[in-house]
């Protein structure tokens, strides 16, 4: 392979503060902005049974005020400061970011140590965000059709409870939280030691240090969180199951394996098999099932990236006239050819002209490079890997490829979820019952009186236009 191209490299700094909070610094003034991040170490990953959805109210928890913050404060400030921001959970972490014009640094800096020092943890925010977390759900979930159905893959595929529940977590779980509980899952959690600190972008390091000291280093660190247990068996918990979706249109399904967890040889093989099986016109399921059979309406695919076992997930909704068999059967004859024949070598130069096409295009961003930074320390324990990780995806070879799909993808342990439209019952249709009619008939026709004799010298035409009244 030709290595005649290379990113640019992306300079890092890094520090720690007496009280654990790891600091990295990507300074970079190239336009006048900077991003600021703050990941803890606090997923679903880290919920226990009885207590899941923890890690997902706090994400609105921590827009509730704090000792120097009213009540959403936090988005006033940065919104008139001319700033976005916003906040998200995963199964691995908690992430708040901002990204501002540069002179609003210290702005961002005070707003997210304030939070993490001083939370208004009360029964009334609890109260209301709560109730905030389960209107999101009926939005977001209970009023999407497919959604709730997608959500089982996660219990299908993994037997170890802390991966296999959702990021939304239970309504009944979060109903029996006290704020007593959701306290001690602050203080746990969301202390300076279980966070990583970024800033990207147009700043000055020197006075940027002296910033996060003033902010953060008197913030007081707490003892470590328990450790967390994710591993797998290697088989699925269930292989086939069907969900019935009273909001479904159509019939759909869903195919996924557990896969190896991130930054392993095996899983950089396999994100770059899915990239040529689901990623785009370009690849291989899209060509066949859209293209050329025109058996379905949507593909879609996408790894779920963790720490430990990781899943590979491909959704599809075939044509109402298509069977949805015969769709799997090409979908499985396709992933078998790959893992038999494995990539051309036109496919292997597309991957890695996208790679770098995509490594240098989301570099620009100051919001990336933030979170990418975040991950690589909060997960890794290194940052540098920003500018090293792409050179183990450009060193997987086509053989690689060929052998990680039949080991982990052209194997029966897999998943399969069908997707049903749930039967309506529908109510009878009952007739007007009879009386007299709330709504008035309409007015009779109003026909004005004969017009008196025209006044001497004045036509009827000009009165006729005149003035309306």
């Amino acid at each position: 392979m030709q290595k005649t191209f290379q990113v640019p490299h992306t300079p890092i700094e890094q520090f720690a503060l007496d009280n654990g909070l790891r600091v990295v610094l990507n300074e970079d003034h190239s336009v006048p902005v900077v991003s600021v991040v703050v990941y803890y170490d606090v997923g679903s990953r880290n919920e226990r049974e009885g207590r899941t959805g923890f890690a997902h109210l706090f994400e609105h928890m921590m827009f509730q005020g704090s000792e120097n913050v009213p009540k959403a404060g936090h988005f006033q400030y940065i919104s008139n400061a001319g700033g976005t921001m916003n906040g998200t959970t995963s199964s691995e972490r908690t992430n708040y970011f901002e990204t501002l014009p540069a002179s609003q640094l210290p702005l961002a800096l005070w707003l997210e140590s304030d939070r993490m020092r001083s939370l208004n943890v009360t029964q009334e925010n609890l109260d209301n965000q709560r109730e905030a977390v389960k209107e999101e759900k009926r939005l977001r979930y209970d009023n999407q059709p497919y959604v709730n159905g997608f959500l089982r893959l996660f219990e299908m595929s993994f037997k170890n409870p802390a991966n296999a529940h959702s990021t939304i977590g239970s309504m009944e779980d979060l109903d029996a939280a006290t704020v007593e509980d959701i306290r001690e899952f602050f203080r746990i959690y969301y202390a300076p030691n279980n966070a990583v600190l970024v800033i990207a972008g147009d700043f000055d390091k020197s006075e940027t240090r002296d910033l996060v000291e003033k902010y953060f280093a008197t913030i007081p660190r707490q003892s470590n969180p328990p450790p967390v247990d994710v591993s797998e068996p290697v088989e699925v918990a269930r292989r086939e199951d069907t969900f019935l979706d009273p909001l479904a249109p159509v019939p759909a399904f869903a195919l996924g394996w557990k896969i190896p967890a991130r930054r392993t040889p095996d899983f950089y093989a396999l994100s770059l098999a899915s990239h040529l099986l689901f990623e785009g016109e370009s690849a291989r399921l899209y060509q066949k099932l859209v293209k050329s059979e025109e058996s379905v309406v949507q593909i879609q695919g996408g790894i779920d990236e963790r720490r430990g076992p990781s899943g590979l997930f491909i959704v599809v909704i075939p044509k109402p006239d298509r069977d949805g068999a015969q769709i799997r059967e090409t979908m499985l004859r396709e992933v078998k050819e790959l893992a038999t024949s494995g990539p051309s070598d036109e496919e292997m130069e597309k991957l890695r002209n996208n790679l770098f096409n995509g490594a240098v295009r989301s570099r620009q961003a100051s919001l990336f490079r933030a979170e990418q930074l975040a991950e690589f320390a909060l997960y890794d324990g290194d940052p540098e890997l920003f500018n090293t990780d792409l050179h183990n995806y450009l060193e997987v070879t086509a053989d690689q490829i060929r052998d990680v799909l039949a080991r982990h993808l052209d194997t029966d342990n897999r998943v399969l979820l069908d997707i049903v439209p749930a039967p309506q019952e529908a109510a009878p249709a009952a007739p007007q019952v009879p009386g007299e009619p709330k709504q008035p008939t309409a007015p009779p026709p109003q026909i004005p009186e004969a017009p008196a004799e025209p006044i001497q010298g004045t036509p009827i035409a000009a009165q006729e236009v005149g003035e309306t009244i």
